[in-house]
C-alpha cells in the first residue's frame, strides 16, 4: 500500500507516520506534504497513491482546494481538528475521518476499513460541497427591536413562536401569544433566523419547530399545522414544500 500524508504540522505528520509504521511496516509513505500548493505540484509529477491521509486546514487554504486543481482518485482518510458534527457530513465522500489528536486504535480501524473497500464503493470527493460545509455558520439574530407605543422593546428570538405576514405587514407571535409588528419581510427574516429552528411553511408563515403542536394530513398529502399559540387563520404547508418540511421535522439535512 502506498500512501501520502498531507499535513502542515510537522509534529503531527511525524506522529501519524510513526503510528502507521507501527500498525503495518509494509505501508510505504511516498511523501509528506504541507500545503495545497505543494500537494498540487506533487500530484502533477507523481503517480497517485492508494491512500491519502488528508488534514483539512492547511497553511495556505482548505485542502479541498487541491481537488479543484487536480483530479485525485486516491482513497482518502481525513485527519482533522474540526468537531465531529461538522465532519459527519462528508463521511460519504471518504473512507473515514480521524479527529485530532489521532488515536492509534482508530487509525488501525480506518486502515482496515480502507482494505475492505472496493473501487465500486469509492465516491469522488465533491470539493465544492466539502468546502461549503466548512464555511463559518452565519451569525443568526438573537433579538429584535420592536416598537410598543412610544417605546422600544428588545425581544429575544428564543421567545418567538412564529412570524406571519398579512396585508403587507409582518408580525411576530411570542410564546406568550403577544404580537408585535416588525419592519422585516418574511424573506428577510428567513435569512436572519436559524433554519434548523424556523421553517418557511408557505408565503405567509415562518414557524418555529417548537411552536408546531400537531400536523394533520389532508387529501393529496397536504399538511395542516396546529400552532401554539394558535393562529387566527389555517396554516397549510405549501405542497411544493411538503417533502422538505418532513425532512426538517425529522432532523434530516436539507
Amino acid at each position: 500500500m502506498k500512501t501520502v500524508i498531507i499535513e502542515d504540522e510537522i509534529f503531527a505528520a511525524r506522529r501519524l507516520e510513526n503510528m502507521i509504521k507501527e500498525i503495518d511496516p509494509a505501508i510505504a509513505i511516498e511523501a509528506k506534504l504541507e500545503s495545497v500548493e505543494e500537494s498540487v505540484a506533487w500530484f502533477g509529477t507523481h503517480k497517485q497513491p492508494d491512500l491519502i491521509f488528508l488534514d483539512i486546514q492547511l497553511e495556505d487554504d482548505l485542502s479541498f482546494a487541491i481537488f479543484e486543481q487536480v483530479a485525485v482518485h486516491s482513497k482518502i482518510i481525513f485527519t482533522t481538528a474540526f468537531d465531529e458534527y461538522a465532519i459527519k457530513a462528508f463521511k460519504h465522500n471518504s473512507i473515514d475521518y480521524l479527529l485530532k489528536p489521532i488515536d492509534k486504535e482508530e487509525l488501525g480501524r480506518a486502515i482496515e476499513k480502507y482494505r475492505s473497500w472496493t473501487a465500486e464503493k469509492l465516491q469522488m470527493v465533491d470539493a465544492a460541497l466539502l468546502r461549503d460545509l466548512l464555511r463559518p455558520h452565519p451569525a443568526y439574530r438573537e433579538r429584535f427591536m420592536v416598537t410598543v407605543g412610544d417605546k422600544l422593546k428588545s425581544v429575544n428570538v428564543a421567545d418567538i413562536a412564529y412570524f406571519y405576514s398579512t396585508s403587507g405587514i409582518t408580525f411576530m407571535v411570542m410564546n406568550s401569544n403577544t404580537r408585535f409588528a416588525i419592519d422585516y419581510s418574511l424573506d428577510n427574516l428567513k435569512e436572519m433566523v436559524n433554519s434548523k429552528e424556523f421553517f418557511r411553511v408557505n408565503r405567509q408563515f415562518l414557524v418555529r419547530l417548537t411552536a408546531i403542536d400537531k400536523a394533520f394530513v389532508f387529501p393529496k398529502s397536504r399538511l395542516k399545522l396546529a400552532l401554539v399559540p394558535p393562529s387566527d387563520t389555517d396554516v397549510f404547508v405549501s405542497i411544493d414544500k411538503t417533502h422538505e418540511f418532513k425532512q426538517w421535522m425529522g432532523g434530516d439535512e436539507i
